[in-house]
């Protein structure tokens, strides 16, 4: 193998992410830090490939999501965040260990295992409320272990998306229904 072949495969490579990001309705300044495209190279893949080509893909603008706080909302973005993270550590997208922050794995490798990720994770969740751009503000997040952090159920064991800094040890939405008490039958007047 020569060299040049290794450099065609690593380029034909970064396009190939690039076109997923952009099928993802990713934003420009994503694709560039995932894939390390130029802005004007990003522009003509869409243009080439996407546009007009029968496929509805939108081209967000301005700045990609920031609060991590999203992903703690409600009990379905729990889940949700739950599910990809535990397949982005699958895929090798995240290197966890317990009581370490989850760390990135660097290269072009872990942005097409982000892309094969996110698309496992829209095929697992019905409706998925997570954008690819939440999915990699997750990812970047969950790497810092500072705002959020992956952690076991404490009954389960099972990986959850969590506030690092809570004051109890966190639980699955399984664990916390099966720990709750039962509610007292409804009395009904006649």
């Amino acid at each position: 193998m020569r060299i040049s072949d290794d450099r065609y495969s690593r380029d034909r490579l970064r396009l190939d992410v690039a076109i997923h990001f952009i099928r993802h309705e990713a934003r420009t300044h994503t694709i560039r830090q995932w894939t390390g495209l130029t802005d004007d190279r990003i522009r003509k893949l869409y243009r080439s490939y996407l546009h007009g080509g029968g496929a509805h893909v939108t081209r967000h603008r301005g700045k990609s999501p920031q609060q991590s706080a999203y992903f703690l909302r409600t009990v379905r973005l729990r889940q949700e965040a739950a599910v990809l993270a535990s397949i982005c550590c699958l895929l090798g997208v995240l290197n966890y260990s317990r009581g370490a922050p989850a760390q990135l794995s660097p290269g072009i490798g872990r942005a097409a295992a982000l892309c094969q990720a996110y698309e496992a994770y829209c095929a697992l969740v019905h409706e998925p409320a997570i954008t690819i751009e939440h999915a990699v503000l997750l990812i970047v997040t969950l790497s810092h272990g500072v705002e959020l952090a992956l952690q076991g159920c404490r009954n389960c064991g099972a990986l959850l998306v969590a506030d690092p800094l809570a004051l109890h040890p966190p639980h699955c939405v399984i664990c916390s229904t099966a720990d709750s008490p039962p509610a007292p039958p409804q009395s009904r007047n006649l």
